[in-house]
């Protein structure tokens, strides 16, 4: 088969689209043909040399992928040869074919083509573990929503409204945040004009739950934008790793800070949250009120200049990879 694989650690061009050695399902996994994979923040740290994948874990970037199933590992049941599934990877999504753990598949649902499934598996398995199971994000909470307009917030975005949730976002320019409005967000702030934890008070008193991608910069200010008995959940560093936290603070407000990746969790614990994924989320995909949203689809060759395409920051929603064109 066909892969990316990553020359040296450095800038996209680093990317090449090599032959690799052809996947076997083990115990317990499925082989796909691989339809697509997308690009996330987590991609571009490890072609950098940041993020290196979990042991035992294909080297190949990309954490979800979508396709049809081609073989059966011993012990799977549930799933046959010629089934559309999207799938949660640690790694392997950017080739022609991955190997996936069988509890880490999800049915395409609703009447979502094969390719565009591919935008799914990543962004709502991390919204919906963060904000739904662990947050208890419920109807009438306030949600703020960092980053709004990239794959994890166009998503939970929707999630929110879905949950009857008021839905707060932030992003960098007018037409960014015009399209958060377009897909329900209620308050959108430009975080380069605007402070977020002010127009929070004014707004709504402050927010119940908190998305958080930014990590040290924002934790001061998103723990000042909690109300009582607030979440606050982070999900990213792009704004760096170590912060300030008032403890003081979080103890008057009965507050709460939590931090949780999706990619090193251990196999039980990704198929609950698949699971969970299938039962709740998936018919609120079926019936359409909670959708992919994809911004450009590349050829999987040409994934160097998805990458950009990320980097740039430009692209509203998700950057598919196509594996045939």
């Amino acid at each position: 088969m066909y892969a990316i694989t990553i020359r040296e650690p450095g800038d996209p061009d680093v990317l090449e689209w090599a032959e690799a050695a052809d996947p076997r399902p083990g115990p317990g996994e499925v082989l796909l043909e691989v339809a697509a994979s997308a690009v996330n923040r987590a991609d571009l740290l490890q072609r950098q040399g940041h993020y290196p994948p979990p042991p035992g874990v294909s080297e190949t970037l990309g954490l979800e992928c979508s396709g049809t199933i081609t073989e059966l590992g011993e012990g799977v049941e549930g799933w046959h040869v010629g089934d559309e599934v999207c799938a949660l990877l640690a790694g392997g999504g950017y080739a022609e074919q991955a190997v996936v753990p069988a509890g880490q598949l999800l049915p395409v649902p609703g009447e979502i083509d094969l390719l565009t499934a591919a935008a799914l598996p990543e962004v709502a398995c991390t919204v919906w573990a963060n904000v739904v199971m662990h947050a208890k994000l419920a109807e009438g909470d306030v949600l703020l929503v960092h980053g709004g307009a990239g794959g994890i917030g166009t998503h939970a975005i929707q999630v929110g409204k879905a949950l009857g949730a008021t839905v707060a976002v932030t992003a960098g320019s007018p037409d960014r945040l015009e399209s958060c409005r377009q897909l329900g967000a209620d308050i959108t702030i430009n975080y380069k004009e605007q402070d977020f934890v002010a127009v929070l008070r004014e707004e709504t008193g402050g927010a119940d739950v908190i998305l958080d991608n930014m990590g040290a910069s924002y934790l001061g200010r998103n723990v000042d934008a909690l109300r009582q008995d607030g979440r606050l959940v982070i999900i990213g560093m792009q704004g760096g790793v170590k912060g300030e936290l008032n403890v003081g603070a979080l103890l008057g407000k009965r507050a709460s800070v939590f931090a949780a990746g999706l990619r090193f969790r251990p196999l039980d614990q990704k198929a609950a949250i698949v699971a969970d994924v299938r039962e709740r989320l998936w018919p609120l995909v079926s019936e359409g009120l909670v959708k992919p949203i994809v911004g450009q689809v590349v050829p999987m060759a040409e994934a160097a200049s998805a990458h950009r395409v990320l980097e740039e920051g430009s692209v509203f929603g998700k950057v598919l990879l196509a594996a045939k064109s």
